[in-house]
């Protein structure tokens, strides 16, 4: 289940503002990135090493050893000298990390959700270097946060080892970003010289359980991929034909990749100056086009905006008190909604493969995921509420300008409420089942898997995460009862819904206020002041 709500906190062509833009068909609206987000390459792919052994070769002697628990994010940027810190999810502030050996440092209770390394790197003066967690174990919360970083950062790098499948997730991440994002498709020499053994037989395979569209299945003379029915020659049996007719299938399954390149490198022989090229070449266009769509001065920045006529008797304050809980009620039915697929996906997992001591990583990623889309439909709800009162206020559709004074002032307001309101907090999952709530910036921050920005966002973001005592909990042997654990999970995500419910109306109550107060003193005057 998909939000139905876009982030759009802000109006084209101003700092922080996102625009949105059309896919050919009904599809989803796609949105820009807001144009003073920091460029990132994000790295994916089903072999850690093989991923890391690409970055460090990208980035020379001076990569230490990129090591990080398994499922956290690692995100390299330049500094002038090594350092690293671990983000966790319940602590205030980041915590010292060592990668070798792998986590040296503090003990933490949970893995980071993520871990910045800084190096003193030339190639990361253009842009930093994520390494996202292995693709067969995101699962679809994990594949939503992943395209969210993909989508902010502007480019996704795909490692494929030769002798690797392609899994579903990964075919589904290409396909969703491969329209708005830059892709770049690298291979790999793999341990065999060849397909696998049984390659039907393994999940997200060509002919396998799940076959996407455009593959088929492998036959006794070769792989059979898209434009051979059967009848006439198939690609020979080869390493070298096998390669090329999964490529090919990859390009049938996902129709965009059609124009990218495979570059073909061994990080072992020192071969990625031509990657590095690309990647700096991409980093430069896409450097200046994101600057392109920042005006110096945003049309209707300085005029005067006087109110409409009918303004006082338009009824705009009781419309947008209705507006404000109409779209709480929408939100919170839609968070509903993913709780109950939340649970779904959980209890499966726990009967499955990932069993009772994976329960809290599973979850932490799926509300990690839930996080992400509740803070981007509060931006949209927020923002639908100011381009339609001010419409109403001041008779017109408002310019890129006075929405941008109309935002500013309301998150004046707000800041000024702040210390009452207290918004910079997160929700903290506890393994007794409780939400617990955590105050702070420093919090807020630590949730992030790939760092980004408010996006010019009036409210600042919500997030909610596991505690270490719930990793604790249930990694000990003696509570392996999926049972158990299906009871814990019912009651926590119960909680949580009532909670993160709570936070949203109290949200939109506090925007509500504060642009009913912006739009009174303009009623007051006959002018916008902001």
């Amino acid at each position: 289940m998909e939000f139905r709500s876009l982030p759009v906190p802000g109006p084209p062509g101003t700092p922080g503002a996102r625009t949105t833009r059309r896919r050919a068909g009904d599809g989803p609206a796609l949105v820009e990135p807001p144009p003073d987000e920091p460029l990132a390459v994000i790295t994916i792919g089903p072999s850690a090493g093989n991923r890391r052994a690409v970055l460090a070769g990208l980035l020379g002697a001076a990569a230490p050893p990129l090591r990080v628990p398994a499922g956290s994010f690692l995100v390299v940027d330049y500094a002038p000298s090594v350092g690293g810190a671990a983000y966790v999810p319940g602590l205030r502030s980041s915590r010292e990390y060592r990668p070798e050996p792998v986590g040296a440092g503090p003990a933490l209770a949970r893995p980071p959700r993520r871990v910045e390394l800084t190096v003193p790197a030339p190639l990361l003066r253009h842009f930093a270097l994520v390494d996202a967690p292995d693709t067969g174990t995101l699962g679809v919360a994990g594949v939503r946060v992943v395209r969210d970083a993909v989508r902010r950062g502007g480019a996704l790098l795909y490692v494929l080892p030769d002798d690797q499948p392609v899994a579903a997730a990964e075919l589904d991440l290409l396909a969703e970003v491969a329209e708005e994002a830059a892709v770049f498709l690298v291979g790999m020499p793999g341990a065999g010289a060849g397909p696998p053994a049984c390659p039907g037989a393994e999940a997200g395979w060509p002919g396998g359980p799940g076959t996407p569209a455009g593959f088929a299945a492998p036959t006794a003379t070769g792989f059979v991929g898209p434009g051979h029915d059967g009848e006439g020659p198939a690609p020979d049996g080869s390493p070298a034909g096998w390669l090329e007719a999964r490529r090919a299938g990859l390009v049938a399954a996902v129709p965009a990749l059609g124009g990218v390149d495979w570059i073909d490198l061994d990080p072992a022989a020192a071969d990625t100056a031509y990657l590095r090229r690309a990647l700096i070449d991409w980093a430069a266009a896409e450097g200046l086009r994101r600057a392109s769509l920042v005006s110096p001065v945003a049309p209707g920045a300085t005029r005067t905006v006087p109110v409409a006529p009918a303004a006082r008797t338009s009824g705009w304050a009781d419309r947008l008190e209705r507006r404000s809980r109409g779209l709480a009620h929408q939100l919170r039915k839609d968070i509903a909604l993913e709780i109950a697929a939340i649970h779904l996906r959980c209890v499966r997992g726990v009967v499955g493969s990932a069993g009772v001591p994976g329960l809290p990583g599973l979850l932490d990623r799926e509300v990690e995921a839930l996080s992400l889309e509740v803070v981007a439909a509060c931006d949209a709800g927020v923002d639908k509420m100011l381009v339609e009162s001010l419409a109403l206020v001041f008779g017109e559709v408002p310019d890129e300008g006075v929405r941008l004074r109309a935002a500013a002032a309301v998150g004046w307001g707000l800041a000024a409420d702040r210390s009452a309101r207290d918004f910079d907090r997160v929700l903290l999952i506890r393994e007794t089942g409780e939400v617990e709530t955590v105050h702070g910036l420093g919090a807020v921050g630590a949730l992030a898997g790939y760092p980004c920005g408010t996006g010019g966002a009036i409210l600042p973001p919500l997030g909610v995460g596991l505690s270490g005592g719930c990793y604790q909990y249930w990694r000990n042997p003696f509570r392996a009862d999926p049972s158990q654990a299906r009871s814990w999970l019912g009651r926590t995500l119960r909680e949580t819904e009532v909670e993160l419910c709570r936070e949203v109306s109290r949200r939109f109550e506090a925007v509500a206020a504060s642009l009913a107060d912006v739009l009174a003193e303009a009623v007051r005057h006959g002018r916008l002041l902001a």
